[in-house]
């Protein structure tokens, strides 16, 4: 598996995590009135025997526009919808901690944290809202689901 260790973005090119997160930083400190949402999703496209995940972070300075960073992983064709539909929202979540993590460490806190998850109440994932909703909010982030996720629908889509 890639281990996706390199982020993009579109205006930046790739940088190293620790770089997002500078670039994270260096937005809010520029505007340190603003309200930001931070928000991450991922969405996944199958090729063949292999299946692309790209996950995105994204830091919406509300009112104003917002930047975003994205990574793409690949790996082994999952088994089934359902198993594909897992991984994005773990690594959603993943990706999430890591972040929290790395901002709390450079003393950034007390920020909400939302992750999209690219299931929707119509279409093929609509068995699985409830279950993949539910494992988010038990990890204990807030969560949306299509047609408000647009990290993991519009964003991470873009890339896969």
């Amino acid at each position: 598996m890639d281990d996706g260790s390199c982020y993009h973005s579109p205006t930046l090119g790739e940088l190293a995590f620790r770089d997002v997160v500078d670039e994270i930083l260096a937005m809010m400190a520029a505007s340190p009135d603003d309200q930001y949402e931070v928000v991450v999703g991922t969405d996944s496209q199958t090729y063949g025997d292999e299946v692309e995940y790209v996950s995105a972070i994204v830091v919406h300075r509300v009112g104003r526009g917002g930047r975003y960073f994205w990574r793409r992983l690949s790996d082994d064709r999952p088994i089934s919808l359902r198993e594909r539909i897992y991984r994005e929202a773990w690594l959603s979540y993943e990706t999430a901690e890591e972040l929290i993590g790395a901002l709390k460490d450079r003393g950034v806190s007390g920020f909400q944290l939302e992750i999209h998850v690219d299931v929707g109440r119509n279409g093929r994932t609509r068995d699985l809202v409830e279950e993949v909703v539910g494992m988010i909010l038990g990890v204990g982030f807030r969560v949306r689901t299509k047609p408000e996720a647009y990290a993991a629908s519009a964003v991470a889509d873009r890339y896969t």
